[in-house]
């Protein structure tokens, strides 16, 4: 599919604001940082595949049996069991209510990837359990830890495609339930986690290729293989596991006596990918705040394609390599060339911002949550604090925000406390800022 029609001066376009999308669209040509805006003043669209709240409130109840599996098999530090980050303020960063999600430190994968991905696979062990009658329904899963359940899960094979922090999260609850792990990598996947992926037994296929093409390439291993796909592009499961983080957040918020609404609006930066994680987090958050909480997906500006289809305004996915845009990103986990099907179907109507980002704006953030608040961030999970200044200088002028709210900012950190010494060093000493 090509973007004619938005490199046109026809002023009329289903993305409602054909100005603004023009601007998006030439800035990413010219290499440069980009907002799209949602017309203000819509409302809540209904989506064509819309979450329910029994989807959510099952999630957190299946994570709730897991906790005692995953605190045996993950008992460093004591671990509760609990797929739970911390919210902090952001300290002496000159605005107010500044805040970050810090799932750059979730146990067991430290990245947001622990929530949706791992989520899926619990789904999937559980169902696997229940049909071969390991467990019953009701009883506790810690019989899924006896050498008898242990047998059958080990000759189940899973199968995911990422550019390394899906990967890394499904292949290593996997391998600790005793399930085979397949990981197809795309190209941009860094060394370090391929690395860490093989040392816990997981099999790792490089593919020469983008991302999009190593889920294609995934997607017809594991039906070769009869094995499970876990399917980072359409996924309903994934989705979820990600929008249960929604009620989290609002609990922290209000412990913390921050009440959204009209006057407060919550406003959520979230590094985006193919979508999923930002999807499944926004239509959480809606499904609590409504047109209170506004949701900012984040991108490279080389890697844009939630961006690019939400400016072509036809609700399905387009390529970034139609803009001439190449994919090549320094923030891995962000080289998306084609968004999610299913986010733009379920949430696409109600994402009011994206963001594009330029490498050097995220290495100078690596730079600055380090120095100034002690986070140890990857450049896709320091994107957040990029995009910031850029869209409330562009969202107040177009009057999404209203000019007397006090908002609530809260990044939402995905990635980088696992990050070896050498790789972060090599980060804080990059000549890319």
């Amino acid at each position: 599919m090509r973007l004619q029609y938005l490199m046109s001066d026809d002023q009329t376009s289903a993305a409602g604001r054909p100005r603004d999308s023009l601007a998006a669209i030439a800035s990413l040509v010219r290499g440069e940082a980009a907002v799209w805006l949602r017309e203000p003043g819509l409302g809540l669209a209904v989506d064509a595949a819309p979450l329910t709240i029994e989807e959510v409130e099952d999630a957190r109840a299946r994570f709730i049996r897991f906790e005692p599996v995953l605190s045996t098999l993950f008992p460093s530090g004591g671990w509760d069991g609990q797929i739970r980050s911390e919210l902090i303020a952001y300290p002496g960063s000159g605005a107010p209510n500044l805040l970050v999600k810090c799932d750059h430190a979730l146990p067991m994968a430290g990245s947001v990837k622990a929530r949706g991905g791992v989520y899926e696979l619990l789904c999937h062990v559980e169902e696997l359990a229940l049909r071969r009658r390991l467990i019953s329904p009701g009883q506790s899963l810690e019989a899924l830890l006896t050498p008898e359940s242990l047998a059958v899960l080990e000759a189940r094979r899973i199968v995911v495609a990422s550019t390394g922090n899906l990967g890394f999260a499904v292949g290593l609850v996997a391998r600790a339930l005793g399930l085979q792990a397949e990981i197809h990598m795309s190209h941009d996947a860094k060394t370090w986690k391929k690395d860490r992926l093989k040392s816990i037994g997981a099999t790792v296929i490089e593919h020469a290729c983008d991302y999009t093409g190593a889920v294609a390439r995934a997607r017809s291993s594991a039906e070769a293989e009869d094995a499970y796909f876990i399917d980072d592009e359409n996924s309903r499961r994934l989705f979820v596991g990600y929008a249960a983080a929604a009620a989290e957040l609002a609990g922290q918020l209000s412990a913390r006596g921050l009440t959204v609404g009209p006057d407060s609006p919550l406003i959520v930066y979230l590094p985006c990918g193919v979508g999923g994680a930002p999807g499944g987090v926004t239509a959480g958050l809606k499904q609590i705040y409504g047109q209170d909480v506004l949701a900012v997906f984040v991108e490279p500006v080389a890697s844009p394609c939630v961006l690019v289809a939400l400016a072509a305004g036809q609700g399905v996915p387009v390529s970034v390599y139609d803009l001439g845009l190449d994919n090549d990103t320094i923030a891995d986990g962000l080289a998306v060339p084609s968004a999610s099907p299913l986010v733009l179907q379920a949430i696409g109507r109600n994402i009011d911002a994206a963001v594009a980002v330029t490498d050097q704006a995220m290495v100078q953030w690596v730079r600055r949550a380090w120095a100034e608040a002690g986070l140890r961030l990857e450049p896709s999970g320091a994107s957040g604090f990029a995009a910031l200044a850029l869209f409330i200088e562009r969202a107040r002028v177009a009057g999404l925000i209203n000019p007397t709210a006090t908002p609530i900012h809260v990044v939402w950190a995905t990635g980088g406390s696992l990050l070896p010494e050498p790789e972060f060093s090599a980060l804080l000493a990059s000549d890319a800022a």
